[in-house]
């Protein structure tokens, strides 16, 4: 089948030869600069004829191991009335991210940030036995969400390109099936787009559900920290890192009263005192919906707010103030201890387990304690692991140092179980003639994320390097700029073209040759063949993008390879 040869000469592509200004991550210098992409607004972005090409290529590829495990493909409205997810809680929960808006008679709607609801309530309606089960559907849309501080170029952004999907299965045997599907679907699906990936634990958040894994493609770009273990493989997204309660040895005195002036921080106390800052026990106070929540972990470690979101949600939780102590004399900023703090509700990190001795606040301006014990002189209400992670932190799976790595969320797959199929009573009729509640997974790919994630990984010094399954073109031909090479590049580009090669030529006339190889290597074909001083002679140079080979061969050398 023959296959499109796109000239330059007539292509809408403008390089640029210095980064945007308010570019910081490098998939961002580069798909303004080879002209993938444009800004229209913070978040917002037209693609243009060379990133259309990548990203219906990743698009296709998505589309083909979907296929291949029997999903089917819909399409639904990115325009969605607010009741569905007013029903399933999700109007409330996504708070400020969603994009809210009303028609002209003032109903409710919104742009969708995902489709659980309205994918359950098409399965209701066409859906009605067990016969019908089980069915994975799936779209590849355009989604919204109202980013705080939309950046990164297209790896942020306040409309995205995502595939989600979601399987309906009547029982958890059959969930579990369909989740396996997807999760080896998604391991094809990017080793043919050429991504690097780790498959690692994760939270649910505001979509539900139980079992969470992520797929994410590392890069120094990543908004996502996770860690890894050398030595046995674990893996998690930091925020779904699990420690054990390991008890204290227990045998501590009784508390003991501190005169400690001026030390509201743990770093003035720790420094008062002369001990290491592990030995004391800092109070994170919290809102959780209002009300005020302590949050205990030992001195040296911080508070992963995130961490500490997701494990509450879908509770609103956000920091005290100062306006918060007014009329609170049980809570003494600065000198907050877990012991005596009847009214409020107490969460701590595992490491402040059962047996384990603190220097913390003694609830008394200028005062701490030594010596106070958890489970002897306070109680832990429950266990939370909310620390930010480290390196060298044990692995929960095999106790050896933990690594941490930065990376693109590329993938995320969901065991919902019966979130969205309990709000909308989602029943079938059973083998044994009864209503049978039907069991859910939601699987989602970042489509244009995907793109990012790839320039992110396969790029170089003179720019990017795409991988030949998601290539706009199979290989760049590059008239030198004379005459006789413009025409010669030209008849190889047709007969490439006729034997099924995807081929962007240059052709562009009054451009020096040192720009069009500038920008052959800019836009980042994997194959770069130039018409230059030798095409006289019938002879052309073809250039591995990746590796920088080069070697000279005839016409006919040249097209047996391309098209080998």
């Amino acid at each position: 089948m023959a296959a499109q040869v796109q000239r330059m000469s007539r292509l809408m592509v403008k390089t640029l030869r210095d980064d945007p200004a308010d570019a910081e991550t490098l998939s961002h210098k580069l798909l303004v600069r080879a002209g993938y992409v444009r800004r229209n607004a913070a978040g917002i972005w037209s693609w243009l004829p060379l990133g259309m090409r990548v990203l219906e290529n990743v698009a296709r590829v998505v589309r083909e191991e979907m296929d291949a495990i029997g999903a089917q493909e819909v399409l639904l409205p990115a325009l969605l009335p607010k009741e569905p997810y007013e029903a399933s809680g999700r109007w409330d929960e996504y708070g400020a991210e969603l994009f809210r808006l009303k028609d002209r008679k003032g109903a409710d709607y919104l742009l969708g940030p995902t489709h659980e609801e309205i994918f359950t309530l098409l399965v209701k309606d066409q859906c009605t036995s067990y016969k019908d089960l089980p069915v994975i559907l799936y779209q590849i849309q355009t989604k919204y969400r109202d980013e705080a501080r939309p950046r990164s170029g297209i790896l942020r952004g306040r409309e995205f390109h995502m595939k989600d999907s979601y399987s309906f299965d009547t029982t958890d045997e059959g969930l579990a099936e369909s989740y396996r599907l997807h999760r080896e679907a998604y391991i094809r699906i990017f080793r043919r787009l050429g991504l690097e990936h780790r498959i690692v634990s994760a939270v649910s958040g505001a979509m539900g559900g139980s079992a969470s894994e992520e797929f994410l493609a590392p890069a120094p770009a990543g908004e996502d920290t996770f860690v890894h273990c050398p030595s046995c493989g674990y893996a998690a997204n930091t925020e779904a890192v699990a420690f054990a309660v390991v008890p204290g040895s227990g045998g501590h005195g009784p508390v003991e009263e501190l005169d400690t002036p001026d030390t509201p921080t743990i770093e003035t106390l720790a420094d008062h005192l002369g001990v290491p800052a592990s030995a004391t026990l800092k109070n994170l106070l919290v809102k959780v919906d209002g009300e005020i929540v302590a949050v205990g972990v030992p001195g040296d470690r911080e508070v992963d707010l995130g961490k500490l979101t997701d494990q509450l949600a879908p509770a609103a939780v956000e920091l005290v103030t100062a306006e918060d102590f007014t009329g609170r004399p049980d809570l003494v900023r600065g000198y907050v201890g877990p012991q005596g703090l009847d009214k409020v509700r107490y969460l701590a990190d595992p490491r402040v387990a059962p047996g384990t001795a603190w220097i913390t606040g003694a609830n008394k301006q200028d005062k701490h304690a030594r010596n106070v014990v958890a489970g002897r002189d306070f109680e832990v209400d429950d266990y939370l692991d909310v620390v930010v992670v480290e390196d060298g932190d044990p692995c929960p799976a095999c106790g050896a140092g933990l690594k941490l790595d930065r990376a693109i969320e590329i993938g995320h797959i969901f065991q919902l179980g019966r979130k969205y199929t309990d709000a909308f009573q989602l029943d079938v009729l059973g083998q044994n003639g009864k209503p049978v509640r039907v069991t859910m997974g939601s699987y989602g790919i970042g489509v244009s994320r995907a793109v990012a994630a790839l320039a992110e990984q396969h790029a170089d010094e003179q720019g990017l390097c795409w991988p030949a399954e998601i290539a706009p073109a199979d290989v760049h031909l590059v008239a030198a700029g004379k005459a006789l090479q413009t025409e010669l590049a030209l008849d190889v580009a047709e007969k490439l073209g006729a034997a099924g090669v995807r081929v962007l030529v240059d052709d562009r006339a009054g451009v020096s040759p040192g720009v069009k190889f500038t920008d052959a290597e800019l836009i980042g074909v994997p194959r770069i063949l130039v018409a230059g001083r030798r095409s006289g002679e019938g002879v052309l140079e073809l250039k591995d993008r990746r590796t920088g080979e080069r070697e000279e061969l005839t016409v006919e050398e040249a097209v047996a390879r391309l098209t080998a």
